[in-house]
């Protein structure tokens, strides 16, 4: 479907109710700077090798996918629900529709400046850091840093906040807000918790991938300005291409209508008749041939149609009464009509 089509059709859809764009209140900053101070306490934990790189080998010898078997079917589907493909086409679904209804292009643009946000915080992290996951752990009690890994924040962790986290934050109602922060919240919980019951990563690995998905929620009212920006600068481009196909376009042809040619006493020649195989006559008027002028120049109406030859056709006279003629009857007027060749 081509995109000014789509355009066309939020055109026509009513216009939505007026949306509540959050801002960095007090509550949120304060929230913003726990979780940033978390953030950082969580990474000098680890590149210290302190008591949480212990907690975290203690949990990986302990084995969850082994001591609960039973689980391990159901929660190999569970954990897709924090990647991030599967878990993006999903959500921008579901914002793409309300983007159609609600006339804004906010939603999805507010989706891609999160997801923008969280793949390069934590894709700098996991790459700057490059820490080896527990299967490929080389050194028991070491921190495993360094190594050309990439699971430190986890991913899976940080794309189940982000993703389903933002459906609550682009919420219109306080009572959806608060419901869709409940269900998100217990998403990401449970996508961090699996990962550490399949051994894919340590448990600071998750601890900092919740982290790295809230201060990015977190911080997403510091980016509505550039997103209004951005929706504003769309429909400006999407205005002139409308603009530019209608000056090329120009007014519309008008039709005309091709009559055929047409024969003397306006009847069209018809095909193969014999017509067109006899020659035509000039007719002689005066002395002179029609066609002529009288000073011997051409003449204008030369450049008509002659008239074909007429076919001579016996006349029909109509048949009289068929009762004799009385002698004895006289006409009623009381005159006698003149016979030709006769007397009176």
């Amino acid at each position: 479907m081509r995109i000014d089509r789509i355009f066309a059709r939020l055109d026509r859809e009513p216009e939505p109710p007026k949306l509540e764009i959050p801002r960095m209140s007090r509550t949120r900053a304060a929230l913003l700077g726990s979780t940033l101070a978390f953030y950082l306490a969580i990474v000098v934990a680890v590149l210290s090798t302190s008591w949480l790189v212990e907690l975290d080998w203690k949990v990986m010898l302990f084995r969850p996918y082994q001591q609960w078997p039973q689980l391990h079917a159901f929660l190999d589907y569970f954990v897709v629900l924090g990647q991030r493909g599967p878990t993006a086409v999903m959500v921008a679904a579901w914002l793409g529709w309300r983007s159609w209804r609600q006339h804004t292009l906010r939603p999805l643009l507010t989706l891609g400046a999160a997801l923008l946000l969280l793949n390069v915080t934590v894709g700098a992290v996991k790459l700057g850091l490059g820490r080896l996951g527990p299967h490929y752990a080389t050194q028991i009690g070491s921190a495993e840093l360094f190594n050309g890994g990439d699971i430190f924040p986890s991913g899976h962790t940080a794309n189940a906040v982000v993703t389903w986290g933002i459906l609550a934050y682009l919420a219109t109602t306080p009572l959806a807000r608060r419901w869709l922060s409940v269900g998100s919240s217990a998403l990401a919980l449970g996508v961090g918790a699996t990962t550490v019951y399949l051994g894919t990563h340590w448990l600071s690995d998750v601890l900092l991938g919740w982290a790295a998905g809230l201060l990015v929620l977190l911080a997403l009212p510091w980016f509505e300005p550039l997103i209004g920006r951005t929706e504003a600068a769309v429909f400006a481009v999407r205005e002139k291409l409308r603009a530019s196909r209608r000056r090329s376009a120009g007014p519309a042809p008008v039709p005309v209508d091709v009559q055929p040619a047409l024969l003397p006493h306006g009847h069209p020649r018809a095909e193969g008749s014999d017509e067109e195989s006899q020659p035509l006559e000039p007719v002689g008027i005066a002395g002179r041939t029609a066609g002529t002028p009288r000073n011997g120049g051409p003449h204008p109406t030369s450049l008509q149609r002659a008239h074909g030859p007429r076919s001579e056709r016996t006349p029909v006279t109509p048949a009289g009464s068929r009762r004799p003629p009385h002698a004895d009857r006289t006409p009623r007027s009381g005159q006698t009509r003149p016979v030709p060749g006769g007397s009176t």
